[in-house]
C-alpha cells in the first residue's frame, strides 16, 4: 500500500513528520549524495511518485534509495491520491492566472520541452479540468501532445513551476497522512520559480519574499558511509532539525516586516546563524575528523494570508489559494529550502 495512503492518518494531536520533499519524482545516483545531508535535518526524504513509476526511485540510485526505503526515511507520496480534485482546481487557477498575467510570454517556446505526468498537473482528479490548462499552455507553444499517454512535454520553466507550487498545494492533504512537507532542492533555479511567483505583480501577498543566503551550517557528507551518516543523525539530529526550525520561523516574522526593521532583523540574526552554524560543524568534525566538503542551507519564502472564506469563491487570491487552506504546518507561509555543497574544501578545516 502506497506510504501516502497506508495507516498515517493522524489525529491533530500527533506530531507531523517533518520531510524534505524533493521536486521530481526520484533522484540519480550523482544527485544522492546531498540527500545523506538532508537526513541530519528532517526526518525523511519525500518524493511524490506516479503510481506508473513507483519503483523508479529504487532503480535510479539503488545503494541509497533501496536503504532509506527499507529503513522507513523515503516517503514515496502517490500524486494519484495527493493531488485531489480542490487542489486540481487550485492548481488550474492558479496557471491560468499567470497566463493571463502574462508572466510566461516572454519565454522561448524554442527549447527542449520536458515531460510532467498527467497525475502531477491533476489529471486523474479531474481530466477536463486539466485539459483546460492544457489547451491554454499549448497554443502558447509551452505544451504539446502527450506521446506515451501518461505524462506531457511542457516547456522547462512552466515545469519548474508546477513542481515548486505543488508541495504547496498539496500541505494540507500530506498532513492528513501524517507528513508536513519541507521543500529542498539542491537548484538555485528552483528556488528561484517560488520566489517569481510570490512577487508576481498580479498576486497579492501580505509581507514579503524573504530570502536568507546560504549559510555553511554542517558539512558535506557524499563521502560518509551511510551507516555513519544514520548513526550520526541519531546522535545529533536534534540540533539540526531545530536549526531549520529556527530559520524557518526567521523568515516567516521577518517576512512581516517592513524594509528597515527587516534590515535590522538580519544584522542581528546574521550573528545567531553562524554561532549555531558554528556549533553544528564543531558537532561534524568531531565525529568525522577528516577533510569533508563544506554544505550550505539557505530558505526562501514569504508569509501571506488567505482571502475571507473560500479564496476561489472570493476571485481568487493566488497566493490563499496556492497555500490551501487549513494546514497545521507553518500556517501563512510558502518557502524553500535550497541546499548546496561548496565545490572546494572548506579553507578552514572544515
Amino acid at each position: 500500500m502506497p506510504e501516502s495512503t497506508a495507516a498515517h492518518k493522524k489525529t491533530p494531536e500527533t506530531r507531523l513528520r517533518e520531510v524534505a520533499y524533493y521536486h521530481e519524482p526520484y533522484w540519480l545516483r550523482e544527485q544522492g549524495d546531498w540527500i545523506k545531508s538532508l537526513l541530519l535535518f528532517f526526518d525523511g526524504v519525500a518524493i511524490l511518485v506516479p503510481d506508473y513509476m513507483r519503483e523508479r526511485p529504487l532503480f535510479a540510485d539503488p545503494s541509497l534509495a533501496q536503504p532509506l526505503a527499507d529503513q522507513g526515511l523515503l516517503v514515496r507520496l502517490s500524486p494519484e491520491t495527493l493531488v485531489d480534485q480542490a487542489t486540481t482546481e487550485t492548481l488550474t487557477e492558479l496557471l491560468v492566472e499567470l497566463l493571463v498575467a502574462g508572466v510566461f510570454d516572454d519565454l522561448d517556446a524554442n527549447t527542449a520541452f520536458a515531460a510532467l505526468s498527467h497525475s502531477r498537473l491533476g489529471g486523474t482528479a479531474d481530466a477536463g479540468l486539466t485539459e483546460v490548462v492544457l489547451e491554454e499552455l499549448r497554443e502558447r507553444g509551452l505544451a504539446r501532445a502527450s506521446e506515451d499517454g501518461v505524462s506531457i512535454p511542457l516547456h522547462p520553466a512552466v515545469r519548474t513551476l508546477v513542481l515548486t507550487v505543488l508541495p504547496q498545494l498539496l500541505r494540507a492533504s500530506a498532513e492528513s497522512a501524517g507528513y508536513a512537507l519541507q521543500p529542498s532542492s539542491p537548484y538555485p533555479r528552483t528556488v528561484q520559480a517560488l520566489m517569481d511567483t510570490l512577487g508576481s505583480v498580479s498576486l497579492p501577498t501580505t509581507g514579503h519574499v524573504v530570502a536568507v543566503d546560504l549559510e555553511q551550517v554542517t558539512l558535506d557528507l557524499s563521502s560518509v558511509p551511510l551507516d555513519e551518516v544514520l548513526d550520526f543523525r541519531q546522535r545529533h539530529g536534534a540540533e539540526h532539525r531545530a536549526y531549520i526550525r529556527d530559520l524557518r520561523q526567521f523568515v516567516r516574522d521577518a517576512s512581516k516586516l517592513d524594509q528597515a526593521a527587516r534590515d535590522e532583523a538580519f544584522i542581528d540574526r546574521r550573528e545567531a546563524l553562524a554561532d549555531a552554524a558554528d556549533q553544528l560543524r564543531r558537532l561534524a568534525r568531531t565525529s568525522w575528523r577528516r577533510p569533508l566538503a563544506t554544505f550550505g542551507v539557505g530558505i526562501a519564502g514569504s508569509a501571506v494570508s488567505l482571502a475571507a472564506g473560500n479564496p476561489l469563491a472570493a476571485g481568487i487570491s493566488a497566493i490563499g489559494a496556492l497555500l490551501g487552506f487549513h494546514r497545521r504546518a507553518d500556517p501563512g507561509s510558502a518557502y524553500s529550502y535550497l541546499f548546496q555543497a561548496q565545490e572546494h574544501l572548506s579553507s578552514r578545516g572544515h
